[in-house]
């Protein structure tokens, strides 16, 4: 592939992750070229598994491959909350990750967004205990997935825990690690519900060289069981603009750079 046509692809990734679909005609339009380039892009993406075509168009890859994930309730209830916040926040944060980067990735839907949005980007090494996002990552060959081991104890979080997923995460050092949360409050940190799950996020915390926390607005103020890390070990928060402006403000002046999309 020339390096023009794998350009033109990426392209075409960056336009569905902005926009979920388009058709043929406004990718020719956006991108300033033909057709039937436009429809051999999609043919090899498609083969990729970035992209399902559709009649006159295409649409970015479905969220599941894999028929262990694709029917559970519970982890697509918790996806389709803030959904279209969860998308901006998942395509900011990917924005964070360079080439040659060695990142992490803890359970949660938020870091799952993060995660697809680096589908069609190469030379990265992820390092993940969600099973759903190494499944999902698994197919790109350009991406280098490590997943931690351990135990899976709760339906629909695909989240492994135990001292498996700690041991492996204390041999790795890690560029940046995306946390999912259940709660971020200037004050108290971030925290989880599940003291175990909480464990291995601060795992991969401690063997990070910066730390970012991705979730929606709801959580913002909110305080859970488990702590991960206080505020003062978090670099940037990664939320969207219905964060309240109080909590904006307390969050850095905490020290936390706030990226509201």
């Amino acid at each position: 592939m020339s390096v023009k046509t794998e350009q033109r692809a990426r392209n075409i990734l960056q336009i569905l992750l902005q926009h979920g679909s388009a058709s043929v005609d406004e990718l020719v339009s956006l991108l300033s070229t033909s057709a039937p380039s436009v429809r051999r892009d999609l043919v090899r993406l498609q083969k990729q598994h970035l992209v399902h075509r559709t009649h006159g168009g295409v649409t970015l890859a479905g969220q599941m491959h894999y028929e262990a994930f694709r029917f559970d309730s519970s982890f697509h209830e918790r996806e389709s909350r803030f959904s279209e916040e969860k998308r901006r926040i998942g395509l900011a944060a990917a924005e964070l990750i360079c080439e040659h980067d060695t990142v992490g990735f803890t359970a949660g839907t938020t870091p799952t967004q993060v995660a697809r949005c680096i589908r069609h980007r190469s030379s990265i090494h992820v390092i993940t205990n969600a099973v759903n996002i190494g499944m999902e990552l698994s197919n790109q060959p350009a991406l280098n997935v490590t997943l931690t081991g351990g135990t899976m104890r709760w339906a629909g979080a695909f989240s492994l825990i135990g001292p498996t997923a700690i041991e492996m995460l204390n041999g790795v050092f890690m560029d940046k690690v995306f946390i999912g949360v259940c709660g971020i409050d200037a004050r108290r940190g971030a925290t989880t519900i599940e003291p175990d799950e909480a464990a291995v996020f601060r795992a991969m915390v401690r063997q990070a060289k910066k730390v970012i926390v991705v979730a929606d607005s709801s959580k913002i103020g909110m305080v859970s069981p488990a702590l991960i890390c206080p505020a003062s070990d978090i670099d940037i928060l990664v939320t969207d603009t219905g964060i309240a402006p109080e909590a904006l403000e307390a969050s850095q002046a905490s020290g936390i750079e706030v990226r509201a999309v």
